[in-house]
């Protein structure tokens, strides 16, 4: 029986990676952050995505691993204080990004039922359950969660092509489709701040080095599955960005931040497409809560099977490894403590980060992985360029979370430091 992953297959893992909760959780965001240009905003953040796709490119044409962005630091740095730090902050980065996806859901679900009279509490009520529900998936099956996933992206990409179709079309004679005219945009570095909180819409396509071992014709399939998977989303995106824009007045959008893009089908589809988009939002974020805390869960157990994180993550609980349970503890802690902006900044800071080391990776690898320098090198200047412009921009509006998003990448590499240490002395003794 043939297991291998076909290309409309491994594109699939790069689309439902990307297009999972990431564009109903930040679009709003976006939006209070860009106005009229959020479009060119999804624009810089999908090319710097892009750019770094490269990079996974040759690393998994070269060293093909289920451990994906772990295996490749590794690679490139060996197994040390500086890799082990930074897969750390890849597996914090799936528990920020866990807590997204949850915020997202329970910002979605008061629409269709309202459990008490305040929306705050429901929320908060409903990020929790779908957390404990999906944990719960997790444990049962790991077939469950794929089939999950293989229906799920499906649905999402049906509903979302047909609200930009729809949208698109009402589009036309909207008195707001000015805008989306330069006039309304803010700051090119406004612009470029916006994109870089957004950016953890586009994370998901390093999904895609997990499966890169099962992929068929892998000097063929894997180029096209990253490059056709970014470049669909991002054109995704930016349609969906310049839509909302264009159909809603800004206050508006500021009004329904946390659901925007269920408000956006309003103005075409009245109440039925709103309640459409909410169910949409309800299966993506489900999905991909699903699938991030088994993606999560993995991360940790190959950090420590790198010996970079103690051995007893190894460990298996209800047969599975205790990382899973660990990251739903603390996804759940997030999720309760934490705000939706605060959230994606300390995510795309993550994100940002790590994708900069893998394209160092790839420049210091570059005669072995048969890459071209200066792409990966471009793409480790734009990765940390924004991340510093996403965390200078925040420190002016908001030190709170910077602080959060510099003490999540401290953290990372403090437990690996004392981890470290604690090894040294055992082995001493």
């Amino acid at each position: 029986m043939d297991k291998k992953i076909g290309l409309k297959e491994a594109i699939s893992i790069g689309i439902g990676g990307m297009v999972g909760g990431g564009i109903f959780a930040v679009l709003g965001l976006a939006v209070a952050l860009a106005k009229g240009g959020t479009p060119i905003s999804f624009l810089i953040a999908g090319l710097i995505a892009l750019i770094t796709s490269y990079s996974y490119v040759k690393l998994s044409l070269k060293y093909p691993d289920r451990g994906g962005t772990v295996k490749f630091i590794n690679q490139g740095f060996g197994i040390g204080l500086f890799s082990g730090g930074i897969n750390n902050l890849l597996w914090f980065s799936y528990i920020i990004m866990l807590a997204l996806y949850a915020s997202a859901f329970g910002s979605y679900a008061p629409n269709l039922y309202e459990l008490t009279s305040d929306k705050v509490l429901d929320s908060h009520i409903y990020a929790s359950a779908i957390i404990i529900i999906a944990t719960s998936i997790n444990y049962y099956s790991i077939a469950v969660v794929g089939k999950i996933e293989a229906y799920a992206v499906i649905i999402k990409l049906i509903i979302l092509l047909s609200f930009v179709g729809f949208g698109l079309y009402g589009l036309f004679g909207n008195p707001h489709l000015e805008q989306l005219s330069p006039k309304n945009w803010e700051s090119p570095f406004k612009l470029l701040t916006a994109g870089m909180v957004i950016f953890v819409a586009y994370e998901g396509f390093e999904l895609i080095a997990n499966a890169a071992p099962d992929i068929k014709d892998p000097e063929k399939n894997i180029p096209r599955a990253y490059y056709w998977s970014v470049i669909f989303v991002i054109f995704l995106y930016v349609i969906i960005a310049a839509i909302t824009v264009g159909s809603l007045e800004f206050s508006e959008i500021a009004t329904a931040q946390d659901y925007v893009l269920a408000e956006a089908a309003k103005p075409m589809l009245g109440k039925v497409g709103f309640t459409i988009i909410t169910i949409a939002a309800l299966i993506s974020t489900f999905s991909a809560i699903n699938a991030s805390l088994y993606g999560g869960s993995r991360v940790n157990y190959e950090i420590a099977e790198d010996d970079e994180l103690p051995k007893q993550f190894t460990c298996m609980l209800w047969n599975q490894p205790i990382g899973l349970f660990i990251t739903a503890i603390a996804t759940l802690i997030l999720v309760n403590t934490l705000q939706l902006e605060s959230i994606s900044t300390a995510g795309s800071a993550g994100f940002l980060l790590i994708f900069g080391v893998v394209n160092l990776t790839s420049y210091k690898l570059s005669k072995e992985i048969n890459a071209k320098k200066v792409i990966p090198l471009l793409g480790a200047i734009f990765c940390f360029v924004a991340m510093a412009a996403l965390l200078i921009q925040h420190y002016s509006e908001s030190k709170t979370d910077v602080y959060i998003a510099l003490g999540i990448i401290v953290c990372s590499f403090l437990i690996e430091y004392l981890y470290k240490k604690v090894e040294r002395s055992q082995k001493t003794a």
